[in-house]
């Protein structure tokens, strides 16, 4: 059956449908505050680079608006789909605990279809921190529907640094006009904040590129939130003549410590403390720029923009702060990575320390060695692999697969070893043990930088190095102090380790952050299932979830009374639906306004067919 077509709603209703979104959603998270979004997903036209051209924005932003709640908030965006092509929206580095249906990629979610709105509704449960969104279909994220993500400490919890004077989110990537299926080759520019850099060299920045300019005041502290928000470019982050003091990372507190410059990869999150203690004899220079690369081609390939002193006497002018200068040492960039430490005494989400748990004395039960090399022809088409698989998104989500039992949809046998034989497109899982301790080792013998990312958790970065990862390596591992994130970069030809708890019930992807990989094919998924037969460690489907053209949607028995006509509709089809939709809104809207003519109070009664024991009422179904 095809989904229902779903416009927004008239001002006048707008209202009523908060009460009944309330009536229909506290049940789950009730007690705790609710934050309400609104997003019109659309192309806009904007030049970051002084070329007009489309992007993705939301209410006419691009980037698009910063989410800004606390810990334990209920959060819920109602997303209206404007492009011209189906969307979803996924929360890098929010957990969605028991709630993988929030997580807005295809493992888990059927696309909005265009012209259509979805409300994805979440809890940020138990967490802090700094993260982003970005839309997570093909390769939309490299034309922008991205935005920033802040989960504030509860009062009650102390943070481990003063309050600073404000609170700067900046989005920093690479930007290029894209071929489908070819090389991507070197970026057009990098942007900050969806615009170009600053004009510092004349011969490199043509005229007329609008830049971002930070404003601040001497003398006080601000907190930076830098994501690396771009295709598939490790950037250099550093801001001209200031330290930056490193206090957070993807939900966790870190030991801090002054950086001159960070890499930040692809997929991302740092926080900073910079205090503004120049003497603002000018502005200065924030620059981001390409790593790993060949610096005298790439030169035009760096974000640039300005931060402002209010006293500021003139304008920024000359070079750009030295980026590393390590072309000949590999080490730099990996012991600047491994520098970055779990603060184990300071609270997070809860009141006990972030290093009481120890996860160094843990067992591990399972271990996958995810190897990765460079792209291959398969099929007669260009693809990335996992373990000799490129994953293919079937055409019914896993996890609605399993709410219905469909069989054949997937497969449960991802090996924990790189196949041999020749790579091949599959659509098999991870088989995670609930409750388990899973350590991954990606390996990556590509010859470029990769980033990867799990959904529905935060695991720990035990090590890094060099060459292939063997059983010795387990005795380089850091079991004290490892930071627990959600994106870690593996160098080319070395590997990174990781610890992660399957505590968290739902199917949940592991791919590469660099959009190319992901997008031919590099991804898996796992699937964390309860043996037990309780609805107490995952949520039920939503009743407005999405389904694809071959999932099975539960049809529906109506009865009721709509303005004194009694409608009755079996096995409702989406015409029925809308129609009595329609009614029954427009029939709330009298009643609550006083203008009805009816005998009694509009009523409507729906069973759900499939499953027979949901019954609710049809309000916002």
């Amino acid at each position: 059956m095809k989904m229902e077509r779903r416009r927004s709603f008239p001002a006048v209703a707008l209202p009523l449908l908060a009460v009944w979104a309330l009536v229909m959603v506290v049940p789950c998270f009730a007690g705790d505050p609710y934050a309400y979004f609104d997003w019109d997903v659309s192309f806009i036209t904007a030049a970051p680079l002084g070329v007009k051209q489309q992007v993705i924005g939301i209410n006419g932003q691009f980037p698009g608006p910063v989410v800004n709640v606390t810990t334990n908030w209920n959060v819920v965006v109602n997303v209206l789909n404007d492009l011209d092509e189906p969307l979803l929206i996924t929360w890098n580095g929010i957990q969605q605990r028991k709630n993988s249906w929030q997580d807005g990629v295809l493992g888990t979610n059927c696309p909005i279809p265009s012209g259509w709105n979805w409300t994805y509704q979440f809890q940020v449960k138990d967490q802090i921190g700094s993260f982003f969104y970005f839309p997570s279909t093909g390769f939309q994220r490299a034309a922008g529907g991205y935005g920033g993500v802040i989960v504030n400490n509860r009062d009650v919890i102390a943070v481990p640094f003063d309050k600073p004077h404000g609170d700067i989110t900046l989005f920093v990537g690479d930007w290029k006009a894209l071929d489908d299926g070819k090389d991507l080759g070197m970026p057009d520019g990098v942007l900050m904040n969806g615009k170009g850099p600053y004009r510092y060299n004349k011969t490199l920045v043509p005229d007329g590129i609008d830049y971002e300019t930070i404003h601040v005041h001497p003398g006080k502290t601000y907190r930076f939130r830098v994501h690396n928000v771009g295709i598939s470019t490790s950037l250099n982050f550093r801001i001209q003549n200031h330290n930056m003091l490193l206090v957070e990372t993807e939900g966790s507190y870190t030991v801090q410590q002054n950086y001159t410059n960070l890499d930040i990869h692809v997929g991302q999150s740092y926080s900073f403390l910079v205090t503004m203690d120049q003497n603002a004899s000018s502005d200065y220079y924030i620059v981001a720029s390409a790593r790993f690369v060949n610096e005298s081609r790439w030169s035009r390939v760096t974000g640039v923009a300005i931060l402002h002193y209010s006293n500021s006497k003139g304008k920024a002018s000359g070079p750009l702060p030295d980026p590393p200068n390590d072309f000949y040492d590999k080490s730099f960039s990996m012991n600047q990575a491994r520098s970055i430490r779990w603060n184990l005494s300071a609270g997070a989400a809860r009141p006990n320390p972030q290093g009481s748990f120890r996860y160094g004395s843990i067992n591990v039960s399972q271990v996958y060695v995810l190897k990765n090399k460079p792209p291959a022809v398969i099929d007669g088409k260009r693809r990335a692999t996992l373990n000799g698989i490129s994953y293919s998104p079937p055409e019914t989500p896993p996890r609605l697969a399993d709410e219905y039992k469909l069989k054949g949809v997937y497969t449960l046998d991802f090996p924990s070893r790189p196949l041999k034989g020749a790579p091949k497109i599959g659509r098999s899982l991870i088989d995670g043990t609930y409750r388990g301790f899973m350590e991954i080792i990606f390996q990556n013998n590509d010859t470029k930088m990769q980033t990867y990312h799990m959904d529905g958790y935060a695991f720990f970065v035990v090590g890094m190095d060099y060459g292939e990862w063997t059983e010795e390596s387990r005795g380089t591992y850091n079991k004290g102090d490892g930071v627990a994130r959600c994106s870690t970069q593996v160098f080319p030809g070395a590997w990174t380790a990781i610890l992660v708890s399957l505590d968290n019930v739902g199917i949940w992807n592991v791919r590469a952050q660099n959009l190319d990989s992901w997008y031919l094919g590099q991804e898996v998924y796992v699937r964390v299932v309860n043996p037990e037969n309780t609805n107490k460690t995952e949520l039920p489907i939503p009743d407005n979830a999405l389904y694809c053209d071959s999932s099975p949607q539960d049809g529906f028995i109506c009865f009721g009374y709509v303005s004194n006509l009694r409608v009755t509709a079996a096995d409702a089809s989406p015409g029925w639906n809308r129609l009595m939709q329609t009614l029954l809104w427009v029939d709330f809207m009298l009643f609550f306004l006083g203008l009805g003519f009816w005998e009694d109070k509009p009523f409507v009664l729906c069973v759900r067919t499939h499953a027979p024991s949901a019954i609710a009422f049809s309000i916002a179904s």
